[in-house]
């Protein structure tokens, strides 16, 4: 099948109006529908929506390519526009973007149409295919530079199909496995035949995985790049340096990601218990220690959140609400606290034990980091409610998980006849006795320390205070949902467990001034930001609203040596401020939602937004003046 079978004439739009990436969206999607492409035009949009909110689909060098499939399809289609001054995509390089590919691909698509739509993405990697699209005059000049395209591809094509000693290995992958998968793979080559480095590289696309590694391949490679934004069977690179990126880093970085191939410089991948390390978006290993702690915190959220908000509600009731002894007592509010407080919050630190070890050691650990962490949290000194609390979780989560992971070593030369027992008796017996008894001797040595640390913060006043809510207050703000930014909330999380409930609140407002202050900022010095910018100040006032601190992202990814110290400043003085006026909060989220949450009523609920506000406006003023007027520029 030719693409000029799935893009026609009654498809292609020379002369765009739209100005936004909205309108172009609405733009396309109307040309699909009236060529009769289309079931559902809303169902449709609704699907292109829910991708881009993924990640842009602006690729950058000036191209979008929308997509999604689904029922709401007629029959497959590709939509080409042309915005002849060009507009915001949102482009991941920044840059306004002119051509536009919508791909509408049904839920009944076959191999061929599958294939079709890919080889587009492939083309547009061509500059020079770009610049005859950039010049066509007529939709048949558009037709035309197309087929010329696609029969210089099929004249082209050599399969690739040799392994030699230190060749580059790579695997592309995208959510819907149409345009990113193709347009990485091809970006990977094309940069390796101008390196003259030999490669090799699968896609998993959505019609199925394409040259397929071989265990030959792997084996004889330097080393693999998995380039993906979705699920890769990793199983089979066990024990090869193994480079892991978004999808969209094989397009726009294939040069440097070569590179680090050749020289080995990645990682040891290790299937057992997960690789050892990966890389983020911005190319920064995160793996290790961190990567298990937070896959224990990720976990433990939701009983932090739903439990902790469930005991605050409570507190309206009555402080003793749930006290039967209480004058107050509320059979409803009693309720609440023992969902929230015998339940939910009974379980923090065994969760987060439990998939601590379940990150190193995969589904064996689980079950022995939960018991550790249950042993850490009821078994400490007596008269130490609590026991070693988040401290013992900690530990009990890295000795479940390293614990089990021996045992899965010493196993290993075990006869094959016993393979079946090993996971469903020896794994758990072992690792949960092994765990149980080093914690049973450790946790109360942990249990003193940990009381002791809390006896301690409970005991500071003054300007010993206000250091700490500097300290909790500017982490917050220092990378905005990163390890510092994590570390800081599960401290303050800690501390709420053990019914201190100040250090959460000035955690909390610590987190919500920097979107705030980035929203006050682009309203009051609007010539200092893009129209863009602007627009994301908007919804930067929600986000900080609500508690989440990554709103502020996008600014301070732009412009981080201006964005990240202001934003620091600000969130250390509300959170100096919030522990100066012994503000105390009994939910660990929500933002604006718990306000009416804040311990001693209205007037402390009103220092508390004070705090906040004192601290956004200082940010927000601050990134302003240090920011270059556009004007000028």
């Amino acid at each position: 099948m030719r693409i000029t079978d799935l893009l026609t004439k009654d498809t292609i739009l020379l002369n765009m109006t739209a100005s936004s990436k909205p309108e172009a969206i609405d733009e396309l999607i109307g040309k699909l529908d009236q060529a009769g492409k289309l079931n559902d035009r809303d169902g449709y949009k609704q699907a292109i929506e829910e991708r881009e909110q993924q990640s842009t689909t602006g690729i950058g060098e000036g191209i979008a390519i929308p997509h999604a499939k689904t029922a709401s399809v007629k029959e497959p289609a590709i939509a080409f526009g042309r915005s002849q001054e060009g507009l915001d995509y949102e482009s991941l390089d920044g840059q306004p973007t002119n051509l536009f590919f919508m791909i509408a691909a049904s839920e009944g698509a076959n191999q061929a149409h599958l294939e079709t739509l890919s080889s587009l993405s492939s083309f547009l990697m061509d500059k020079n295919f770009r610049e005859k699209l950039e010049t066509a005059k007529t939709e048949d000049d558009v037709i035309e530079a197309i087929n010329a395209k696609e029969a210089e591809e099929n004249e082209d094509e050599v399969e690739d199909s040799s392994t030699s000693e230190g060749k580059v290995l790579a695997v592309t992958a995208c959510p819907t496995g149409i345009a990113h998968t193709y347009m990485a793979a091809d970006k990977l080559k094309e940069t390796a035949k101008e390196m003259g480095v030999e490669i090799k590289v699968q896609t998993n696309g959505s019609s199925g995985v394409k040259n397929r590694l071989t265990a030959d391949d792997i084996a004889q490679a330097s080393a693999i790049i998995v380039a993906a934004d979705t699920k890769v069977d990793m199983s089979v690179f066990d024990g090869k340096p193994v480079i892991e990126v978004p999808v969209a880093k094989a397009i726009h970085e294939p040069k440097q990601l070569i590179t680090k191939a050749q020289n080995k410089d990645a990682p040891i991948y290790s299937h057992e218990g997960g690789s050892s390390d990966s890389e983020d978006g911005g190319g920064k290993k995160r793996g290790g220690i961190y990567k298990h702690l937070m896959n224990g915190v990720s976990n433990m959220l939701p009983f932090v959140v739903g439990g902790g908000i469930l005991i605050a509600l409570s507190f309206f009731f009555g402080i003793n609400s749930a006290d039967p002894d209480s004058e107050q007592y509320n059979r409803f509010a009693e309720m609440l606290n023992t969902i929230g407080g015998g339940n939910a919050f009974f379980l923090l630190v065994p969760v987060l034990a439990g998939f601590i070890a379940s990150s190193i050691a995969d589904r064996p650990g689980f079950a022995p980091g939960m018991i550790g962490g249950l042993i850490a949290t009821t078994s400490g000194v007596e008269g130490a409610d609590g026991g070693s609390g988040f401290l013992g979780g900690l530990i009990a989560g890295f000795l479940a998980g390293y614990l089990t992971l021996g045992i899965k070593k010493l196993l290993e030369g075990l006869p094959q006849f016993l393979d079946g027992l090993k996971t469903v008796l020896f794994y758990p017996v072992l690792a949960i006795f092994g765990t149980g008894m080093i914690m049973l001797l450790i946790n109360p040595p942990l249990t003193s320390i940990y009381t002791g640390l809390l006896s301690w913060l409970e005991g500071l006043t003054g300007a010993n205070v206000a250091v700490l809510g500097i300290i909790i207050g500017g982490m917050m703000a220092v990378d905005m949902g990163g390890p510092i930014n994590k570390a800081a909330y599960t401290f303050g999380i800690a501390t709420l467990d053990a019914d201190n409930f100040n250090i959460i609140a000035a955690a909390m407002a610590g987190g919500m001034v920097p979107p705030l202050a980035m929203a006050l900022s682009t309203t009051i010095f609007k010539n200092k930001y893009t129209k863009q910018e602007r627009e994301s100040g908007k919804t930067a006032y929600a986000l900080g609203a609500f508690f989440i601190t990554e709103g502020a992202i996008p600014f301070a990814a732009a412009d981080p040596a201006r964005v990240i110290p202001s934003m620091v400043v600000g969130s250390a003085i509300t959170g100096a401020l919030t522990m100066l006026f012994s503000i105390g909060l009994t939910a660990p989220h929500g933002g604006i939602v718990v306000i009416g949450l804040v311990q001693g009523g209205i007037t402390q609920a009103a220092l508390y937004i004070l705090a906040i506000l004192i601290g956004s406006i200082v940010a927000a003023f601050m990134v302003g003046f240090l920011k270059k007027d556009l004007r000028k520029a």
